[in-house]
């Protein structure tokens, strides 16, 4: 299955959820799957930080469901985030895996999951994350999406998805520092908070 069309169906139950994603291919889908979501999201630039920022968002709001869209490479980089997952037990934290078994962005190369042998979503459930799984159709997946957005406890689904990147699409205009600042703006604006304040001179 591809990722677009994943994402797509992500997309429609989306509201008032706050996402984070990762770098590569996947943000400029992301962008364009889910326009209505672009305020909202906010692209990670760092490889093994999209889920543990992720947490901590679920954490600081805890009111409010938080969506993980992760990679296979991202989740691999940084596997103690499923532990810190599995002993915390977020109640609003949805996460999803892009698993297209290759660094995609770099060319391609395997990941560790290409092999047959790594299975990121029973790792998953041996960090105590019990609700970990895999999707392998469209409607596995979006069946995982209404239960995990729906979900009390952190929830962990796998996707897997062809390694290519959807043709065609339109670019994501703005950089990181950009991104960073419409994606605070939006979480102040909704939860009527300050984050970054105003600049003090002396």
């Amino acid at each position: 299955m591809k990722r677009f069309d994943c994402m797509k169906i992500l997309a429609a139950r989306l509201k008032d959820e706050l996402v984070i994603l990762s770098l590569g291919g996947s943000v400029d889908e992301w962008y364009n799957a889910a326009p209505h979501m672009r305020e909202a999201s906010l692209f990670q630039q760092q490889l093994g930080c999209v889920t543990p920022e992720a947490f901590g968002l679920a954490v600081g709001l805890p009111h409010r469901r938080i969506v993980s869209l992760d990679t296979d490479g991202g989740m691999m980089f940084n596997l103690g985030i499923l532990a810190t997952l599995g002993n915390e037990q977020p109640k609003n934290l949805f996460v999803v895996v892009w698993d297209n078994e290759c660094y995609l962005s770099i060319g391609g190369p395997p990941t560790h999951t290409a092999t047959g042998r790594v299975d990121i979503a029973a790792i998953g459930q041996g960090c105590g994350v019990e609700q970990s799984y895999t999707a392998r159709t469209l409607e596995e997946f979006e069946a995982h999406c209404a239960a995990g957005l729906a979900s009390d406890a952190p929830y962990l689904v796998v996707a897997k998805v062809q390694g290519t990147v959807q043709p065609d699409i339109k670019r994501k205009h703005s950089d990181g520092r950009e991104d960073k600042y419409i994606f605070v703006r939006h979480v102040e604006a909704t939860e009527n908070i300050v984050i970054m304040g105003p600049s003090e001179h002396n």
